[in-house]
């Protein structure tokens, strides 16, 4: 097991596209700062800017904006870069260079098997970037190059945890370097590990869909959070007194999940409280409930994102901090292949 050879480390990210959801906040950010004050691990979390133009660019000052709010979101939402590292992706440089190395690692079968490649492609898949249908090795790379050996993530990337798993076993094996690099293990729990669109309980809530009433986003205001949950698509029947009475009701189920997430309870309990009663009297609760929690945070951004400055510091820092750990991990990977390395890299200079 991974604990046994390498030191327990916690690794994650989420690409700066800007529009952060409540599905972002549940699904990721909340557990980032849960396993921070656990403390029983060294935690590093990643704004993955290269990532961010694998399905096109969206422009240098777009990008540059949408790394601010997530800098400025991962704060607010209590992420502290005196116990984790926090930066974006693009400024420590061992990221690429190991994604190279896994690209020569990993399989074009096990890439074609990667259901979000073949999501974000759509039809036209010949017209796709090379990086994106190379992406998880590039987030293969991101995890071991930190010997990272738990991994955060959403069930929409357990696929792609998995790849990582074959590719550090595959390289461990051809590489004759048995445990080298960990198999990192995927951490996914919570009520809401999958937030679903407020308009279709099938569909995964997104900060690309169109209509904007699909999601709540960690800027808006009280009034448009009650809103968006009072016109969120329900049934007519009341809520029922177990978690199996949800299996065929997908907007009941994500809304009773959402409130149990933001509650730090179960669905059960919620259910408990709230079976037999309709959603006229739910939903209410539900607001009240997601305004509580998101309105700080949402200030907080606020204030963080005057001072885009203090941002880069924060960032600066943390890429400092990250590659001092990366940097040695990838002079090993080096020296394992064979390649011949510089005084620096071989130092870790």
């Amino acid at each position: 097991m991974a604990e046994a050879t390498h030191r327990r480390r916690v690794f994650s990210g989420v690409q700066p596209t800007g529009g952060l959801t409540l599905g972002n906040y549940l699904g990721a950010v909340k557990r980032f700062v849960a396993m921070q004050d656990e403390g029983e691990a060294e935690t590093i979390y990643c704004l993955v800017d290269m990532h961010a133009i694998t399905a096109g660019w969206p422009g240098r000052e777009a990008l540059r904006a949408a790394t601010h709010e997530l800098a400025a979101a991962f704060l607010a939402c209590g992420l502290d870069p005196a116990r984790s590292i926090i930066f974006n992706q693009s400024q420590v440089p061992a990221h690429a260079e190991l994604a190279w190395i896994f690209n020569c690692v990993a399989r074009l079968g096990w890439l074609n098997r990667m259901t979000q490649f073949k999501d974000k492609a759509g039809r036209d898949r010949e017209a796709a970037s090379v990086g994106l249908f190379a992406y998880p090795n590039l987030m293969a790379a991101d995890i071991l190059v930190y010997h990272a050996t738990h991994v955060p993530v959403g069930e929409d990337q357990k696929q792609h945890l998995e790849l990582t798993r074959d590719i550090a076993a595959k390289f461990n094996n051809d590489f004759g370097a048995p445990d080298f690099f960990p198999l990192a293990e995927p951490v996914i729990e919570g009520a809401a590990t999958r937030v679903m669109s407020l308009r279709d309980g099938t569909k995964k809530m997104s900060k690309s869909d169109a209509s904007d009433m699909s999601r709540i986003n960690l800027t808006d205001d009280a009034d448009t959070i009650a809103l968006k949950i009072r016109k969120a698509r329900t049934d007519p029947e009341p809520l029922p007194g177990s978690v199996e009475g949800l299996e065929s009701r997908p907007e009941a189920r994500n809304l009773v999940n959402i409130y149990a997430a933001l509650a730090d309870t179960t669905p059960q309990e919620v259910l408990a409280e709230f079976a037999g009663r309709p959603f006229s009297e739910f939903k209410p609760r539900l607001a009240d409930l997601t305004v509580a929690t998101l309105a700080p945070i949402s200030q907080r951004m606020r204030e963080l994102m005057a001072d885009p400055g203090e941002l880069d510091r924060v960032l600066g820092e943390g890429a400092d901090r990250a590659a001092a750990i990366a940097e040695p991990i990838l002079a090993q990977t080096y020296d394992i292949i064979g390649f011949v390395r510089s005084r620096r890299m071989a130092t870790g200079a």
